[in-house]
């Protein structure tokens, strides 16, 4: 099924599956990234409820879809404090198992005074989700309109998810982060894949625009959507190979960490609604720019009227060629 043309009844809530991970972040605030073999003196931190996976949840959540998400945390504080954060958010957990064997994931998060970030992750209890677990999920899929998967699970679950996906009838968004070779079969499976440009050169080694998105598309999926930080993202189709830019806002940064994923889960509900991939991508934009705002990444996750306040105030990036 084309994710242009999915459309959802006006009438209903989208219906979101999150397929990935759930993470405790630790974030620390510094004058600078720290260099190789360099120490930083940082001058604030805290700990924030994390995850890719969790992340796109929450933020689909606060724009309104039901949202499902397949994860597992560990027996510890940590998973206690995480579960917690996700009932708030009215996340559906009740496929999400605890661990006996992992402690749960942790993310090391480094932000400077221009809200850049550097981040290393220690996979956990996410290292749990694998086939064998999301099968035991399967009927979890039923009636989803979109489904959301990023790379912080094992491989093997990422590709049961999108095949489960596909058998019932939804949007496969893939999310290939942190990046790394994807299986001919999973790109298949694939509807929209959102990268940022770093992925993007990655995978295929090009940097301009229509060079990265026309070799992504020769991979399998529909849609391609790159994404620029500020200055908003590019949208290349089957249909429509050419890349469009769509551009971003003019907001004060104050930390990226979460950005993307509130872009992504801001996509997958506009795109469960049955707006066009630009209008989604536009939609998307603002909740990236919204979420930048804020420190940490669940702090971030912007609702709907974050978004149309960023739309009515902040002026649009011009586009770049």
């Amino acid at each position: 099924m084309s994710a242009l043309s999915r459309a959802h009844p006006l009438s209903s809530v989208p219906r979101v599956v999150v397929v990935g991970s759930i993470n405790m972040d630790l974030v620390v605030q510094a004058p600078q990234l720290p260099q190789r073999g360099a120490t930083v003196l940082g001058s604030n931190y805290q700990y924030c409820p994390g995850g890719k996976g969790a992340n796109q949840a929450v933020a689909a959540a606060r724009l309104g879809a039901q949202v499902t998400l397949v994860g597992q945390v560990g027996q510890d504080e940590a998973g206690t404090q995480l579960l917690a954060g996700l009932k708030r958010d009215n996340i559906d957990i009740s496929v999400l198992s605890i661990s006996d064997q992992h402690r749960s994931g942790l993310a090391l998060v480094t932000v400077d005074q221009q809200g850049e970030n550097t981040i290393v992750v220690v996979s956990g209890a996410n290292q749990g989700v694998d086939q064998a677990y999301v099968h035991r999920a399967a009927g979890t899929f039923a009636g989803a309109d979109t489904v959301l998967l990023q790379l912080e699970i094992p491989l093997s679950g990422v590709v049961e998810a999108a095949q489960l996906a596909h058998q019932a009838g939804a949007q496969v968004i893939l999310n290939p982060s942190p990046i790394q070779a994807l299986p001919p079969e999973l790109l298949a499976l694939v509807q929209v894949l959102v990268l940022n440009q770093n992925e993007s050169r990655t995978l295929t080694r090009r940097t301009a625009p229509d060079a990265a998105t026309s070799a992504l598309l020769e991979l399998g999926p529909e849609t391609i959507v790159v994404t620029a930080g500020a200055a908003g993202a590019w949208v290349a189709t089957r249909t429509q190979p050419s890349p469009v830019h769509v551009p971003g806002f003019r907001v004060e940064a104050v930390d990226t960490t979460g950005a993307g994923d509130a872009f992504t889960g801001a996509l997958a509900v506009a795109l469960a609604e049955g707006e066009e991939i630009r209008s989604a991508v536009e939609f998307a934009n603002a909740a990236g720019a919204a979420a930048t705002a804020v420190l940490g990444a669940y702090a971030s996750l912007p609702c709907r009227a974050d978004l149309e306040q960023v739309r009515s105030n902040h002026l649009l990036y011009p586009q770049r060629s």
